[in-house]
């Protein structure tokens, strides 16, 4: 069974293999998914609204005074939680306040919950926008999805809308310092774990230099069949490979 959409501004605390505790922050409508990638793999299902252009969806969008306010009522109450991370039903950074709002979590951060991280789980389309790449150096873990070498496999695998290519979000990634790399390789069709789309995949990596590499493969259901995981000890194999050949530290992700 596909995840649930999420139904308002925060959810969790959730348990995190990476991080802890995580209280989600979702900038999105809460009735179905808007981003501007269609991935093969995602659990939230089909992106049925992918679009770049968000003018259309603001007003299903929560206001950031609501946003505010929401993150700060967590922040002041018992509840326990090792980060705060911008995610849920899209892409985060498509939020038409998004760097207001990264700076005024992070003041809240700072005032109430210094211990606390702030995260961003983000397909990397909008760190081609200037305000984007402004703010993300105040994010404590910004994870940046990266699941292709090439850009053929790119559209094969995350299908973006019009207008989003590979090289430059290459080129964008490549002026932000210390990101994390997030990628999922899967088998089946189509695929981005051939040896050929590896050595691609790499390479991109070895250019990137980030602080190091988080990579997966599916554990849940996903909206098309003709998919499959890679192999937990596949996995953790290619992983190594990839330390091996770039030099990044790179870890790998399974269900347990």
């Amino acid at each position: 069974m596909l995840l649930a959409m999420q139904k308002g501004i925060l959810y969790g605390p959730v348990n995190s293999r990476r991080y802890g505790k995580s209280l989600g922050v979702n900038l999105m409508p809460a009735r179905d998914k808007l981003c501007p990638f269609n991935c093969v793999y995602c659990h939230y299902g089909v992106t049925r609204r992918c679009t770049l252009d968000m003018d259309l969806h603001v007003a299903e969008m929560p206001k950031l005074t609501n946003v505010v306010a929401a993150v700060e009522e967590a922040m002041l109450s018992p509840t326990h939680f090792d980060l705060v991370t911008f995610s849920g039903n899209g892409e985060p950074t498509m939020y038409p306040d998004f760097a207001p709002l990264v700076r005024e979590i992070k003041r809240l951060r700072d005032e109430l919950r210094p211990e606390a991280k702030i995260a961003l789980l983000s397909n990397s389309a909008g760190a081609i926008w200037d305000d984007i790449q402004e703010v993300i150096p105040l994010i404590d873990l910004p994870i940046m999805k990266l699941d292709a070498g090439t850009p053929e496999t790119f559209k094969a695998i995350n299908r973006p809308t019009r207008g989003i290519e590979l090289d430059d979000i290459m080129f964008s990634l490549s002026l932000l310092k210390d990101i994390r790399i997030q990628t999922v390789l899967v088998d089946g069709n189509p695929s981005n774990s051939s040896p050929s789309d590896l050595r691609a995949w790499m390479g991109r990596i070895a250019q990137l230099r980030p602080v190091e590499v988080h990579l997966y493969s599916i554990d849940r259901p996903v909206p098309n069949q003709s998919i499959s995981l890679v192999p937990p000890d596949r996995l953790q194999e290619i992983a190594a490979q990839t330390t091996r050949d770039t030099g990044v530290k790179v870890k790998a992700f399974f269900a347990r």
